[in-house]
């Protein structure tokens, strides 16, 4: 029985699923970091590992395609990297082609059926694409938080500390007081010097969102318009939009402003629950090209 399989490789796990020529889910995996633009060579083995746990009962030479979804595949073009990657597909007895996506290019083929449209994924950095097929051909954004990842995760969190630090004397300003230790803006400029992980605060806006504090809720509705603002320089208004990244996919406030302002707009919408599955969709998509070699790599996108 021919089988394929997809892995979602991300900076904190890797995520790895079989399914078999029917579509059914026969295996499961998961590993640690598998960004080869951060962990390097050993980001294969963590994928590596998962496909392995995936794979478990399953006979590798009966996998007839796969795709990984991999967040900095860029780093691909360093050979020490492709290597280990070639080298761990070798190691688990993997005989088809294994093309190395960008990981918008699963994340929106988890979201829908659509051969072709934008993904807007939003965690702790902030990026949109156009995808077709295996291809992205347009990037907006993902350029980090000096520059750029508006609305994300760490942007939510930026915006509270500076918000705070004007207005000492509010929910907000307490609640980034208690997570960074700060007993007044002094202290909170001085702790803000030394670049802490700004996206840690983001629950906490979204919570205070949820309850109804205006600040929060005024975060929040700015982020929203960044993002679509973001998903407006790809220049296709009327694709279908998936939604990725933990701020989108789970029920937080930036998911729900920004899903009324695409409703408002008319466009389909899905959401990337399930990248890993997503990535196993295309390769049985796409399985007869990859095989012949005939297959699409995408080329290197920004991400987080």
């Amino acid at each position: 029985m021919a089988v394929v399989v997809g892995v979602d490789a991300g900076g904190t796990a890797s995520k790895a699923v079989v399914l078999d020529e029917d579509g059914t889910v026969l295996g499961r995996g998961a590993g640690g970091p598998g960004n080869p633009a951060a962990s390097g060579p050993p980001a294969a083995r963590a994928v590596g590992s998962a496909l392995r746990s995936a794979l478990s009962g399953v006979d590798p030479g009966a996998v007839a395609a796969g795709v990984v979804g991999v967040a900095g595949v860029s780093a691909l073009a360093d050979p020490a990297i492709a290597r280990a990657f070639a080298d761990e597909w070798a190691a688990l007895g993997l005989r088809c082609p294994m093309p190395v996506v960008g990981d918008a290019v699963t994340a929106f083929a988890a979201g829908g059926d659509w051969a072709a449209g934008a993904v807007l994924i939003c965690g702790t950095g902030a990026v949109a694409a156009l995808v077709d097929g295996l291809e992205t051909t347009r990037v907006a954004d993902g350029l980090g938080w000096l520059l750029g990842d508006e609305g994300s995760g760490l942007w939510l969190g930026l915006q509270a500390v500076r918000r705070a630090v004007r207005r000492w004397d509010t929910p907000l300003a307490r609640r980034v007081a208690r997570h960074s230790g700060a007993a007044d803006p002094d202290e909170l400029v001085h702790w803000a010097q030394a670049l802490p992980p700004f996206g840690a605060l983001a629950p906490d806006v979204c919570e205070l969102a949820d309850a109804g504090d205006p600040d929060a809720e005024a975060i929040v509705a700015e982020a929203a318009t960044r993002l679509v603002a973001t998903l407006d320089e790809l220049g296709a208004p009327h694709a279908p939009v998936v939604l990725g990244g933990g701020l989108l996919v789970a029920a937080t406030p930036v998911r729900r402003a920004v899903l009324a302002r695409l409703h408002e707009r008319g466009v389909p919408v899905g959401t990337a629950a399930d990248p890993a599955l997503g990535a196993a969709r295309l390769a049985g998509t796409y399985g007869t090209d990859l095989r012949s070699g005939s297959g699409s790599r995408a080329p290197a996108g920004r991400r987080r």
